[in-house]
């Protein structure tokens, strides 16, 4: 374990311009707050998922298949579990995880990862149960999503007794407008994986869609949030609200070209509270609201992997924009992948690199 401690004061570079001509956030002002680092454990290979469990622990997915808990004390690294049907291929593998919010009387594990199924590349979710040691009785609670070298999604977050899953268009652009298939959405589920009957369309799955390839959801003051990739630009911070299209691919970002603008009034589009050009490569996302690092309170932060950085963003007072915004660790770790927070205010954060990946702890630098 690596104790040396790294203090960035004032390491805050305004960058953000919001991105596509005539932006509607082009002119954010920064937010400057001293942070410290240290390195919890390392010789990780593609930590994909991390999530602050009911039991203290870190619970993390690998790409290669293994699922594992941290000790944030001391950073060490017990496995559960190493999935064998993964196939990492490209982006695609071990990806997102959720823990059953009532976990102490149902102890279930989600998972979303990518196999291979008669030469056809698959994603599905499953659920496992853990019984103190492992991880046993796997259940598909859903199946059958197309996936890809690129664009599988998948974050996986359970709301209201509801899982939420991020689809990635898997490389194909003629699905995310087309709300009988699964790809380039966000799907809400039973979590028993049937449909629930206040979905926006009867006996469907969707929940959003348009989607291109969003790696982070997080759900706070009564708001879904998400980030989502772009192609060579506008990769986005979206609101996500039912039934809604967020564009792509006909849209990137605002709706801001005229055959932009004429497709987002006639297709329900709606817009992001923030983009970026060139795009940073969005990722993991979570909202910070503790007393531990107060300069933090009110913003959702986000792993960037292009960006190799970990960018605050400031809400305003309604939750439903963005004020103010700071960048930190820049390039220090290189590609960073997603994010969790204790209940104590810290935060941890995981490396995406491929060689001796990291999960680093941030607090007050003060």
């Amino acid at each position: 374990m690596n104790n040396k401690l790294f203090s960035f004061p004032l390491l805050v570079l305004f960058f953000f311009m919001a991105c596509k001509k005539n932006d509607k956030n082009n002119s954010i002002p920064p937010g400057p707050v001293n942070i410290s680092t240290t390195i919890l454990t390392e010789n990780l290979s593609f930590p994909w998922e991390i999530i602050w469990g009911h039991d203290g622990m870190i619970w993390m997915t690998e790409r290669g298949g293994r699922i594992s808990r941290v000790n944030p004390a001391n950073g060490a690294v017990s496995s559960l579990l190493t999935i064998t049907e993964v196939k990492s291929q490209g982006e695609g593998g071990l990806l997102g995880m959720a823990l059953h919010p009532d976990f102490s009387t149902s102890p279930h594990v989600f998972v979303a990862y990518n196999y291979e199924n008669g030469g056809d590349y698959r994603e599905k979710v499953v659920r496992y149960t853990y019984n103190g040691t492992t991880l046993t009785s796997p259940q598909t609670i859903f199946d059958n999503i197309n996936a890809a070298g690129i664009h599988n999604g998948c974050r996986l977050l359970i709301v209201n007794q509801k899982l939420f899953i991020t689809t990635g268009d898997a490389a194909d652009q003629s699905s995310p407008q087309n709300t009988s298939l699964v790809n380039g959405k966000i799907l809400r589920l039973n979590l028993d994986g049937t449909i629930p009957a206040d979905n926006p369309i009867p006996g469907n799955p969707v929940w959003s869609y348009g989607h291109r390839n969003a790696q982070g959801l997080v759900f706070s003051n009564g708001i879904l949030y998400s980030s989502e990739h772009g192609p060579s630009s506008d990769d986005e911070i979206n609101i996500i609200e039912k039934g809604k299209n967020f564009g792509w691919p006909d849209v990137k970002g605002f709706c801001n070209t005229g055959s932009e603008i004429n497709f987002c009034t006639t297709n329900n589009v709606k817009e992001p509270i923030q983009a970026w050009s060139p795009t940073i490569a969005v990722c993991g996302l979570d909202y910070y609201n503790n007393d531990l690092i107060p300069g933090w309170k009110n913003s959702l932060l986000m792993c960037t992997l292009r960006g190799s950085r970990l960018v605050q963003l400031q809400l305003n007072d309604s939750h439903n924009a963005i004020t103010t915004s700071g960048e930190y660790l820049n390039g220090a770790y290189g590609r960073l992948r997603d994010i969790c927070i204790s209940h104590d205010g810290k935060v941890y954060i995981c490396t995406g690199n491929g060689n001796n990946d990291k999960i680093l702890v941030i607090a007050n630098g003060r």
